[in-house]
């Protein structure tokens, strides 16, 4: 059976894409689906991706772990920022957290209105994630996170990599996909140097730290990750 793929470049543009009785795959590589994927590959039980701040505080109160960041920075009194060896942490292991981040919970969020299921997947399990839909009959929008309503070219680059993984049962009709596999074919040997014109790499280089090439290591995990009733579990 033939079915599609499509890439949706920004949550802003979701309205454009009819994501009804179809898979909807949500990725933020920079950092909110590379820490989701880590964190419950580590043990983490279950992450709730929320849209508000103060939901997240809301939920602190009934036990769970308050993850996140504004503007790429931890957010006053969470206990998790937005790194994905915050997730893979001992004291993570077994616990519910609650994540509301600039770009990735906003699409997630935005996605499971209308979607037949939202999976959310980074480089990290890549391979876990086509093998998966590969063995599903649904037609797939890859929805790219981005940064405040603007295309992440992060972003597109996993989606040409899913884009080409799929290639010999999802075929490609939009121009949107066609550049996301134009944009991967010319980065795929070297992603990290690729990416040093990236505008939101810029802005975390000033973070330091290990995340940005760890967030680029594909097939980490041998996990897919599933929305369901509004948290996402490993299935």
């Amino acid at each position: 059976m033939q079915r599609s793929i499509d890439v949706c470049l920004s949550p802003e543009l979701i309205q454009q894409h009819d994501l009804a009785g179809k898979i909807a795959l949500v990725v933020d590589v920079f950092r909110a689906t590379s820490c989701m994927v880590a964190g419950l590959a580590h043990g983490v039980k279950t992450i709730r991706p929320v849209l508000e701040v103060e939901e997240c505080r809301q939920w602190q109160t009934k036990g769970y772990l308050a993850g996140g960041e504004r503007h790429a920075q931890k957010i006053e009194g969470f206990d998790l920022d937005n790194s994905p060896f915050s997730y893979m942490a001992d004291d993570a292991k077994g616990q519910k957290i609650a994540m509301s981040t600039t770009n990735g919970t906003l699409a997630i969020n935005r996605a499971k209105a209308t979607a037949k299921e939202v999976l959310v997947a980074s480089f990290s399990n890549l391979g876990a994630t086509t093998k998966y839909l590969l063995e599903q009959e649904s037609d797939v929008v890859i929805i790219c996170a981005g940064w405040k309503g603007r295309p992440g070219l992060e972003d597109i680059l996993f989606a040409g990599a899913l884009v080409k993984s799929l290639s010999s049962t999802h075929e490609n009709l939009e121009d949107s996909t066609h550049l996301a596999l134009a944009s991967y074919d010319a980065a795929e040997e070297d992603m990290l140097g690729y990416l040093q014109r990236s505008s939101h790499l810029k802005r975390l280089k000033t973070l330091g730290g290990k995340d940005i090439p760890f967030c680029l290591i594909k097939d980490q995990f041998d996990v897919v990750v599933h929305l369901i009733e509004d948290e996402l579990y490993i299935k």
